[in-house]
């Protein structure tokens, strides 16, 4: 069992950045792979970085934020971040935090969510 807390979220100007925190429960962290998923307003949640388990050694990103947000982690904080540059309004939106054992799964339908964290870009 994992429990997601995500932390960071809030208010920006375009081009700004914020970095998201995701402190996660359990003895077991670093085995898990760790993504982070957004839903706008009006639209359908969708996967956005993902990062393997232990080392972190592979990282996967959506293309419209590729060079922009980078995911990593923490094992020994039980954290997993994403920092967001050059932030778009289109990046507005609530940000949640997932989990899963499988580094596939965690791209398409994880296992553990956490609770989201609004991110609001203004123009």
């Amino acid at each position: 069992q994992v429990q997601l807390v995500e932390s960071g979220g809030g208010l920006v100007q375009a081009g700004g950045s914020l970095r998201l925190s995701c402190a996660a429960s359990g003895r077991t962290f670093s085995s898990y792979a760790m993504g982070w998923f957004r839903q706008a307003p009006g639209k359908e949640r969708e996967f956005v970085a993902a990062i393997t388990g232990w080392s972190g050694g592979t990282t996967y990103y959506v293309d419209s934020v590729k060079g922009r947000f980078t995911i990593s982690r923490d094992n020994a904080k039980n954290t997993v971040y994403l920092q967001m540059n050059s932030l778009k309004p289109e990046d507005t939106a609530v940000y949640y935090c997932a989990a899963d054992t499988n580094t596939f799964l965690v791209r398409t339908t994880p296992g553990y969510w956490g609770q989201g964290a609004q991110v609001t870009v203004s123009s």
